[in-house]
């Protein structure tokens, strides 16, 4: 099987924030910690080693052990448990929301690299341990994000009414999800181990949670992930004094609002902060806390708390607050002793709106890691490639852009009027010159005349092209039909299929493979070509 790897810059599919980001651009330089590569993990062990404290460890220890009684853990991934106690083991993090059957393949992805980010820091750092971390998006509530997969080109939807954090979701009418998703994948081995995977998660786990954990543990359990859910009483313990000082000093609303004004300057904002960012979680509820004259209000409840209350509310039952976007990351560096956090480009977009908030209530700030991406291309794709004369870089441009090209490249009359046009600027230029000696009145209409044919240049090109692309047209058909396939809706393949279709064709080899061909570090898109 060939691999090949292509920086991410040169795939045009990343923001200039991210690109900034991997070139270490000064513009961003205020706007996160250490940086991903072993330097910055040096002193990122170092930093995180003096403030996380033995009394954390336990809890999450704790808080583990609890949320692991009824899986079936795997050696591994036991030892990783354990060693959470020791000052010299750290965490790798992603999270995610719980998508149905792991949603689109850049789910895998994520833990992929979480997985291979710690055993290479185990190899470049061996007096310390790092156990590799998927956070459950599990107080998430936005259910239309997560009810489906796509299968062949088939969406699969888990068709009910929801509120309140997904997690605590009863795994009804899953049935019929299986009931469909098993008439795609057709007679075979793998289809079998896929069906029985997905009856195991969701027909046999009475809540969406335990279907996830089931599910990713089976997937990634043998390689030591460990799989944390958030929604726990014990570690929202830890997460108390940091919800009395957002309710009571809008903290994060302050320092992200700051950070904002500054990067939006040169970069896209991600997400806005609210002054309170916060939820209140009971029950089938969840919904923001707001405050008006002095009372803090539950969102489209009849939910109030005067300060007093709600302070009493947060030493009672700290459970019953969840963090939104802008406060889950706080969450998430409280509880684990943690260096680096991987995500996708939009997440880490946000995660550079968040580095003053941290240190505004002193937690250690993670490196932020861009998380692996894949494309999956069979042997017989990559040969039509070939026959094409369209190299794997190339099959990321644009495709009008792709079979532009291919058709200059073919054609015999060469659609390029790059040399006309600088030929008639030059000519411009000279009679430009001759306006300003003789009647600068007379500059105007040369500029005029200068764009009118410019234009009609563009326009002789364009209908050239036009007329080369109908001559190779059966040409121009399979190059479209050839990017399609592997960029579905002229989007990334990791972005909308689900990993059941490749584990068809590679069953139980497609996570040792994904491992073996990525690296963590090398900021690079893999393509994977496979039998």
């Amino acid at each position: 099987m060939n691999v090949h790897h292509i920086p991410f810059k040169a795939t045009g599919y990343f923001s200039k924030m991210i690109c900034d980001y991997l070139d270490k651009n000064q513009e961003l330089a205020d706007f996160y910690g250490n940086f991903p590569d072993l330097e910055g993990f040096k002193n990122q062990i170092e930093s995180k080693k003096t403030t996380f404290s033995a009394g954390s460890r336990q809890l999450l220890y704790d808080a583990l052990k609890q949320q692991y009684k009824n899986t079936s853990v795997s050696e591994k991934t036991d030892q990783n448990i354990e060693g959470l106690l020791d000052e010299n083991t750290f965490t790798v993090t992603t999270g995610h929301q719980l998508n149905i059957f792991t949603g689109p393949l850049y789910f895998l992805y994520k833990i992929v690299t979480a997985i291979n980010l710690a055993a290479k820091l185990k190899k470049e750092f061996p007096k310390q341990n790092f156990v590799p971390v998927y956070w459950m998006a599990t107080e998430d509530h936005d259910f239309e994000e997560i009810q489906y997969f796509k299968v062949n080109n088939t969406k699969v939807s888990w068709n009910r009414e929801s509120s309140g954090a997904v997690g605590r979701l009863k795994n009804d009418g899953f049935d019929a999800v299986y009931k469909e998703f098993s008439s795609l994948l057709g007679p075979s081995h793998n289809a079998d181990t896929l069906r029985e995977l997905f009856k195991n998660a969701y027909l046999k786990n009475d809540y969406l949670t335990d279907a996830m954990r089931y599910l990713v543990n089976e997937l990634f359990g043998e390689y030591g992930l460990v799989i944390i859910d958030g929604d726990d009483a014990l570690l929202k313990k830890q997460l108390a004094p940091f919800v009395k000082e957002e309710l009571l000093q809008n903290t994060s609303f302050k320092q992200v609002s700051e950070t904002n004004k500054r990067l939006g300057a040169d970069y896209n904002i991600q997400v806005n902060p609210r002054e309170i960012n916060l939820f209140y979680l009971k029950g089938a509820v969840r919904e923001r806390i707001i405050v008006e004259n002095n009372i803090f209000i539950v969102n489209n409840t009849d939910l109030t708390f005067s300060e007093d209350e709600i302070l009493k509310e947060v030493r009672e039952h700290p459970e019953r607050f969840s963090p939104n976007v802008i406060l889950r990351p706080l969450y998430q560096e409280i509880v684990l002793p943690n260096l680096a956090y991987i995500g996708g480009g939009g997440e880490l977009a946000y995660w550079f709106q968040l580095k003053n908030g941290f240190k505004a209530v002193n937690i250690t700030f993670p490196i932020l890691v861009l998380r692996n991406s894949v494309l999956l291309a069979t042997k017989k794709q990559i040969v039509k490639l070939n026959k094409l004369n369209i190299s794997v870089p190339e099959i990321f441009k644009k495709q009008e852009s792709l079979i532009a090209d291919a058709v200059k490249e073919l054609s015999e009359v060469k659609i390029d009027f790059s040399k006309q046009k600088e030929h008639l600027k030059q000519q411009f230029i000279d009679l430009k010159e001759l306006a300003k000696r003789t009647d600068l009145t007379f500059l105007g209409a040369v500029n005029a005349q200068e764009k009118k044919q410019l234009n009609g240049l563009d326009h002789l090109e364009k209908r050239l092209l036009k007329a080369q692309k109908r001559k190779f047209s059966e040409v121009s058909q399979r190059i479209s039909d050839l990017q399609n396939e592997l960029f579905p809706n002229q989007s990334l393949q990791e972005r909308s299929q689900n990993f059941a279709e490749f584990y068809l064709a590679l069953g139980e080899n497609l996570i040792p493979l994904l491992l073996k061909s990525t690296d963590p570090l090398k900021f690079e898109f893999t393509v994977i070509e496979f039998e």
